[in-house]
């Protein structure tokens, strides 16, 4: 890295907006990374740093602003982490999610779809059902901060509302940190994690010290009195226990297919609630699974894909690394009365001898996390499935497995699109059809 100047004020036009949500300018041939531009805009921004390959700096004046610029809702834009895309309008954000997506395909997979499916899209405002909230005890202040990390990710956000979590927790920010504030164990309290079902919401305060009596019962009068389930962790995964005792069960519905699904607090479930069904429903429709019909869901988590596949009445396999998400995804099934097979399996290494593996399927589902299924996909899918539908959460890895799927098990990409999962944000959710 070079050395900074960090009161250099440039005049810049943006022409494009890069993967995290900056606006891109050239200056001298080289790029320009604008926090707060959008594609489009002539600015004026401070020199922030510079590097061998780019620059970064940061919007002082928008001189000819995009007609997609709009007023962000929320008082923290530009400070907080949690969101880079409001003052983008929601229609433009998703048309530059899908310009991402078919640039990735194109430049790293060397595929193009068939067909551009039609943009999946939700309330963009108080979606979040999960987050992880950072702590910070500031001395200097005498103040606990609650919030996402500030955009340099250095420093906590100092928030008195969020926009984007769900009401339950997003508006009660100040009233966490107050609560904080008077614990023992304000200072070893790093982080709160959010997860919230449909009839209750919780919050998992971990603590890096045992909590005394009188901070367990602070956090549980606090949660009586504004509705939330109270849990500690004083580890890993399995240290998390409510506080008051009681036994806390968080579950979400999928209406449309009669089922429900039980999960712990620190499971991965989609964040977005709504959007999660209306995936679900794009994701059968593209599989078209039935009757006659053998699935297999790679990553399948909790059972998010399987059990509706399995309602629709395919013969459904899912097979995922995590143990214990597989054990809830077999209490999942016997609890909604479906029959699916589960196995505990690492991914990101060789399977290709597991008896699983080995089985014919007549479609696959695949919905792996960022890294994507490039070690599955060395030997599934096998002769004989002629159906491949792929969630993907970052466009970079999909377009990556899209071109092993294309190249080396002979299937075209029949369609491609973008579900805005993360309105705001920079993330790129999306879901490709793949045929023989």
């Amino acid at each position: 890295m070079a050395g900074n100047k960090r009161d250099e004020l440039l005049d810049l036009d943006i022409a494009d907006l890069s993967h995290d949500g900056r606006g891109v300018a050239r200056r001298d041939g080289k790029a320009v990374f604008v926090t707060g531009a959008l594609p489009g805009e002539r600015v004026r921004a401070k020199l922030v740093r510079k590097h061998r390959q780019f620059d970064e700096a940061a919007v002082v004046e928008v001189r000819t602003a995009s007609p997609d610029r709009v007023e962000p809702r929320c008082p923290h834009f530009g400070v907080c982490g949690g969101c880079v895309l409001q003052h983008l309008a929601p229609a433009a954000q998703i048309a530059a999610k899908q310009h991402t997506l078919l640039e990735n395909l194109a430049r790293i997979g060397q595929v193009e779809p068939a067909r551009i499916l039609e943009p999946l899209a939700g309330d963009p405002w108080g979606y979040r059902r999960r987050g992880r909230l950072s702590v910070k005890d500031v001395r200097k202040k005498e103040r606990v901060l609650v919030g996402f990390r500030e955009l340099d990710g250095r420093y906590v956000a100092d928030l008195c509302e969020c926009h984007v979590l769900d009401p339950a927790v997003g508006m009660r920010i100040p009233a966490l940190a107050a609560l904080i504030e008077t614990l023992d164990a304000r200072a070893d309290v790093p982080q709160i994690e959010i997860a919230i079902g449909d009839r209750v919401a919780a919050l998992v305060v971990r603590h890096l010290q045992a909590l005394t009596d009188a901070d367990v019962a602070k956090l549980v009068a606090f949660g009586e009195r504004e509705g939330l389930a109270m849990l500690g962790q004083s580890g890993g995964p399995d240290t998390v226990r409510p506080l008051a005792g009681d036994t806390v069960e968080l579950s979400f519905a999928l209406p449309h297919h009669g089922i429900e699904l039980v999960f712990e607090p620190l499971d991965f479930v989609q964040v977005n609630a709504t959007m999660n069904e209306r995936m679900i429903e794009h994701a059968l429709a593209l599989l078209e699974p039935g009757p006659g019909r053998r699935v297999l869901d790679l990553f399948c988590g909790l059972g998010n894909f399987t059990l509706p596949i399995a309602r629709r009445g395919a013969e459904t396999v899912g097979v995922e690394g995590d143990a214990g998400l597989i054990a809830r995804a077999r209490l999942n099934a016997q609890r909604n009365g479906l029959a699916v097979e589960y196995h505990a399996a690492d991914l990101f290494q060789d399977q290709r001898d597991a008896p699983w593996a080995r089985a014919p399927y007549d479609a696959l589902l695949v919905d792996p996390p960022r890294a994507g299924a490039a070690e599955v996909l060395a030997y599934l899918p096998r002769r004989g499935t002629d159906r491949v539908v792929y969630v993907s959460c970052h466009p970079g890895s999909l377009a990556r497995d899209a071109g092993i799927l294309v190249r080396e098990h002979g299937f075209t990409l029949a369609a491609a699109g973008v579900m805005d999962m993360f309105p705001h944000t920079a993330h790129v959710e999306s879901i490709a059809l793949f045929e023989r």
